[in-house]
């Protein structure tokens, strides 16, 4: 039996030769997300929970293992990589070398836009509105995936994600969402955040660990967002 697993161990090695079975697990680590965007819910410390929601994310697919915030902060604040966003040369693999991560996950928000507008049928009072509006919010996010050891950049794309909602909202909020994430979980910027990041979670394994026709879908896929992006560009 010992001996018909191990041929069944061997035989799948060597027949999947990017997965996790033949190099095991990718170690993975999420850096603080940063905001090109004018997006109103951002404050201070949203970069970091975005990482950390990426982070479980990523873990609870079981495809990879990710190092801890803890870990990561330390190195990152020694090395100024918090408040600039980039990786020096050397710095990736000095990274790699105390957390044992071997890829540095960057996210940068570039895009996010927020409309409503009235469907008729709400009521209004003192100034929370319920019913009468409907609400759909868009992000966008570039990722890098920083290889620790050379430094270089490994595999990148931009993300997408899109919500509706409706039903209720607060006047204290027409600049944009405020305070922290945990108060955007039902609103269509919080659902267009999550999607975002389950959206980013299901590339990084393709990419990294599948590698199998998933790509296929994902090439189809930014092939059709560039497309749309340059379909909105009008040349005279």
């Amino acid at each position: 039996m010992k001996k018909l697993l191990l041929g069944v161990g061997l035989v799948l090695a060597a027949i999947l030769p990017g997965s996790v079975l033949a190099q095991g697990k990718p170690v993975l680590g999420v850096i603080e997300f940063k905001n090109e965007s004018g997006a109103g819910w951002w404050r201070g410390g949203v970069g970091w929970e975005l990482a950390g929601m990426l982070s479980n994310e990523l873990a609870a697919t079981n495809a990879f293992r990710v190092v801890e915030r803890s870990k990561l902060e330390a190195v990152l604040q020694e090395q100024n990589l918090a408040a600039s966003g980039r990786v020096a040369a050397g710095t990736g693999a000095r990274i790699g070398k105390v957390t044992g991560a071997q890829y540095l996950v960057a996210g940068t928000v570039t895009a996010y836009e927020e409309n409503t507008k009235g469907t008729g049928g709400g009521i209004s009072f003192k100034g929370i509105s319920l019913g009468g509006k409907s609400s759909e919010a868009y992000l966008a996010v570039d990722i890098r995936v920083i290889n620790a050891t050379t430094g270089e950049i490994d595999f990148v794309r931009t993300v997408e994600g899109r919500s509706k909602g409706g039903g209720i909202s607060v006047g204290l909020y027409r600049g944009g969402f405020g305070g922290s994430l945990a108060q955007e979980n039902k609103t269509p910027a919080g659902k267009a955040i999550r999607a975002a990041l389950v959206e980013i979670t299901d590339y990084l394994e393709c990419a990294m660990v599948k590698q199998d026709r998933c790509l296929q879908e994902y090439d189809a896929k930014e092939a059709k967002r560039r497309d749309s992006s340059r379909g909105a560009l009008k040349l005279d």
